[in-house]
């Protein structure tokens, strides 16, 4: 049986090997897996089937705009693809506490990332909300050497009445 459940600090390196297995994200220190796992928790979850990491959402609500959630990273490791998987993590991380008053969703997405795409739109579908696009970061915000595609932002909004129906 599949648990979801959010991470904890002893998640982290589980977190940041996963995300290695999943291939295609942006790897970044172990480190902020750790603080994603603890400080961030109440906005991540883990997909896991006994001992066995199935996929996991990062995301943390924006200091700035406590308001939207801004999400870091979604993946499916490649066993539980093909199944939902995603989507049912986003929507489930959007019934917990911590997401109680959410108002937008937003997502950092390279014009080349399709599957990613398509989740976020199919969300916004689900949701019965608008999905907006506009620039954010460009290929001159990424340190040269690392070629780093760019980051248009992708916005899911408004939530607040659905999410409440759905409560």
């Amino acid at each position: 049986m599949m648990l979801l459940r959010h991470p904890r600090l002893a998640d982290g390196a589980r977190l940041w090997r996963g995300v290695k297995e999943c291939g295609g994200l942006d790897l970044n220190s172990s480190y902020l897996y750790l603080l994603l796992s603890d400080q961030f928790a109440q906005t991540c979850l883990l997909a896991e089937q006994g001992d066995e990491l199935l996929g996991f959402v990062t995301a943390y609500l924006r200091p700035d705009h406590p308001d939207v959630l801004f999400v870091w990273q979604v993946g499916v490791l490649p066993q539980a693809r093909g199944q939902g998987l995603a989507r049912r993590l986003l929507l489930e991380l959007l019934q917990r506490p911590a997401c109680a008053e959410l108002g937008w969703i937003e997502a950092t997405v390279s014009a080349d990332n399709q599957a990613s795409r398509r989740l976020f739109s199919g969300l916004a579908q689900e949701l019965d909300a608008k999905l907006m696009e506009q620039d954010y970061m460009t290929q001159n915000h990424f340190p040269a050497e690392g070629g780093h595609a760019a980051e248009p932002l992708l916005r899911i909004g408004p939530l607040l009445p659905q999410i409440n129906q759905q409560r």
